[in-house]
């Protein structure tokens, strides 16, 4: 629990938010303490170098002082030096002293130095002039302390806020990360509370069209799926065990009417009749297992150039050979498709027995290639389909026999197997208007679309 509470987005957003401020402030409390800090020297040296500049001017009118005034004795100090070597002018805080730095090779320069007798760093202008007793050096300092002294509040002061305000951009981004994500939690709390008896509830969409919006939309829709095949699901099941219960409480009741009554000399019409039940009972299973299966083995089966057109005849063969109606064959030309060979073969064999089971005297098929598709029409002379059924009759177990034929001699699935394998391979199967009949027409994608 606490790894994963340490994992939330929350915590990690707050963490890069205070790592990520407390970067900029530290680079930009360090520019701002330099910046200061070359400002205040700034004003030093153009503090000292105006004292030179101001004695120079007495120096070279010759009304020197011996002793120099300064503003703070412990922070600053004038000499002034001849050429050779002797003080001829000091303040007070430095009188009696030696020159306190070297002049020569420092004709005109600004720098710091540590100055002994005043125990400090201080920065030193220097300049030479001419008196009317020869040419001296005028030597201002000023000390570094006050620099230092506001250097050292300044990083204090820094060092004192930069923790609080990171504390209050922590909490800040705590508080407004909370508030972002909780539509989030609610939705996650609704979808973790939603069974399988509980598919009709919704999550929550907040009023801001923002992405957690789009979230709860996206969650909506996809428990809205959901609900669907769920119900789907129940209906087939539903459908199912009623479509089973029927072949096998025939088989059942012949069975226990026939060990009660036993007649050696029917023996072969029960034995047939039993045969027809179990063809039925077999043909329906293994519907339903298509139907399991369906999706699983589009994705796992290899997929490969498929000649449509050879599938059409090998199926058309297949009921020209029972004879029960006439094909008609004019319109199949050449057709290549990309898919699961033997699923495209049930499609085309399922459309053909249904035609087959439905027409009058003769069948129309055609296979043709245009727009990047491959279009196959299987088209009958039967009693045709009403509009309104033209999705129905898509549907699991749906049969329209009182329209098409007086007695049914399917599963009700066939059709609803075609479009689902249609559908797999990204094709479509409708129907379209013919007049007498029905037309059904699959389209897939050519192959050579395809690659």
């Amino acid at each position: 629990m606490r790894s994963k509470a340490l994992g939330s987005v929350r915590v990690r957003t707050t963490l890069f938010a205070v790592v990520a401020v407390a970067i900029a402030l530290l680079v930009g409390a360090t520019a701002v303490v330099l910046l200061q800090r070359r400002s205040i020297i700034d004003g030093v040296d153009s503090s000292a170098q105006n004292r030179v500049g101001d004695l120079a001017a007495l120096v070279r009118t010759g009304t020197l002082p011996k002793s120099l005034a300064v503003g703070k004795e412990a922070d600053s100090f004038t000499q002034v030096v001849d050429a050779d070597g002797r003080v001829v002018a000091a303040s007070q805080n430095v009188a009696g002293e030696t020159p306190i730095v070297t002049t020569e090779g420092h004709p005109q320069s600004v720098r710091t130095v540590h100055v002994l007798p005043l125990d400090g760093d201080f920065r030193i202008a220097q300049l030479q002039a001419t008196s009317p007793n020869g040419p001296v050096t005028i030597v201002a300092g000023e000390s570094l302390q006050p620099v230092e002294d506001a250097t050292s509040t300044l990083v204090t002061l820094l060092v004192a806020g930069i923790p609080l305000l990171l504390l209050v951009v922590a909490a800040t981004t705590w508080f407004v990360t909370g508030r972002a994500l909780k539509p989030v939690e609610d939705i996650r709390a609704q979808v973790a509370s939603i069974s399988e008896e509980g598919l009709h509830r919704r999550v929550p969409e907040p009023a801001a069209h923002d992405e957690i919006r789009d979230l709860a939309q996206t969650m909506n829709e996809m428990l809205g799926r959901l609900e669907d095949a769920y119900a789907r699901q129940g209906r087939f099941v539903s459908d199912a065990s009623h479509e089973l219960q029927t072949p096998i409480a025939s088989l059942r009741a012949r069975l226990e009417v026939d060990l009660n009554h036993p007649d050696p000399v029917n023996w072969l019409d029960t034995e047939r009749a039993a045969l027809d039940d179990v063809t039925e009972l077999q043909r329906l299973v293994e519907d339903l297992l298509t139907l399991a299966r369906l999706s699983t083995e589009t994705q796992e089966s290899g997929r490969e150039i498929v000649d449509l057109d050879d599938v059409v005849l090998r199926e058309a063969e297949r009921i020209q050979t029972r004879g029960r109606v006439r094909l008609d064959l004019h319109g199949v030309s050449s057709g290549q498709v990309e898919g699961a060979a033997p699923q495209l073969q049930r499609v085309i064999r399922n459309l053909l027995d249904n035609a087959e089971r439905h027409a009058t005297s003769t069948i129309t098929l055609s296979v043709a290639e245009r727009d990047h598709e491959v279009e196959v029409v299987v088209a009958d002379d039967g009693p045709g389909i009403p509009i309104d059924a033209r999705d129905r009759i898509f549907e699991r177990f749906t049969r329209l026999d009182d329209v098409r034929t007086p007695q049914s001699e399917g599963t009700g699935l066939g059709l609803a197997i075609a479009r689902e394998i249609a559908q797999a391979h990204d094709g479509t199967l409708t129907i379209e208007d013919n007049e007498p009949g029905a037309r059904f027409v699959l389209r897939l994608p050519a192959a050579s679309a395809a690659s």
